[in-house]
């Protein structure tokens, strides 16, 4: 009896894992291919925000994010966010950060991003011992969940939402053509990437929250399984 439920169990999660993503209304309002921006649109991807060859950044006049999908399956991400400090309203953080990459839309509705490996920011913090420096980006992020509609006003709309759940801010359809630097590593780099997903709303684009990867949960849901079979067995 509990080898027929233990088969009946497996064949069931291999089919859930097989099924394609059903998009729903709220998906396929528009395609997600293109380049997206929050507000006023200041923030964009592709030229005139970063220099990856040598790391640097041209400040555009406002924050915001901006977020690049091609139909091949190339991603590119530009971010300048303002953090304030509530103990001490002099520190305020500002962080701007660059990445590009492969991304996979998953059957489960999520979104997996891969970075090539030369993503990187520039972190400016008056109260710090340093006060300025730029760094590595390369971290792997978890589009947990995503949607497109259309605004009476504002026309297409996509939002985000983080591995852990929480929003990315609303950002506007500006070109169905994605603006986006080369699709390849575009500095002398090793490829190798972290398997973080982290959480870059509640904080800033500079912020490493460790988290789970796509297939680390995979694996951790098998070993729970397993576990739990084995102890009916016993």
């Amino acid at each position: 009896m509990f080898r027929c439920f233990l088969v009946s169990l497996a064949s069931a999660l291999v089919v859930t894992a097989q099924q394609a993503i059903v998009y729903t209304p709220i998906h396929n309002a528009t395609v997600i291919y293109g380049t997206w921006s929050s507000g006023s649109g200041g923030v964009k991807t592709g030229p005139g925000f970063a220099n990856p060859a040598d790391r640097t950044f041209t400040y555009p006049n406002t924050t915001g994010i901006s977020y690049s999908f091609s139909e091949d399956g190339y991603y590119e991400i530009a971010r300048y966010r303002y953090t304030s400090n509530g103990t001490a309203p002099k520190c305020i953080t500002g962080v701007m950060n660059w990445v590009h990459g492969t991304y996979v839309l998953e059957s489960n509705g999520s979104i997996v991003l891969t970075p090539f490996g030369d993503g990187f920011q520039q972190i400016q913090d008056a109260c710090a011992a340093i006060s300025n420096f730029i760094e590595d980006y390369n971290d792997t992020e978890l589009v947990s969940s995503w949607g497109i509609f259309l605004d009476s006003t504002l026309g297409y709309q996509l939002q985000l939402y983080q591995y852990n759940g929480e929003p990315l801010a609303q950002q506007n359809l500006i070109s169905t053509t994605p603006s986006m630097l080369p699709t390849r590593n575009l500095r002398n780099t090793t490829s190798a990437t972290s398997d973080a997903v982290v959480d870059l709303a509640n904080t800033n684009a500079g912020a490493r929250t460790p988290g789970w990867s796509v297939p680390g949960i995979a694996v951790l849901t098998t070993a729970v399984v397993a576990l739990g079979m084995s102890s009916l067995l016993l």
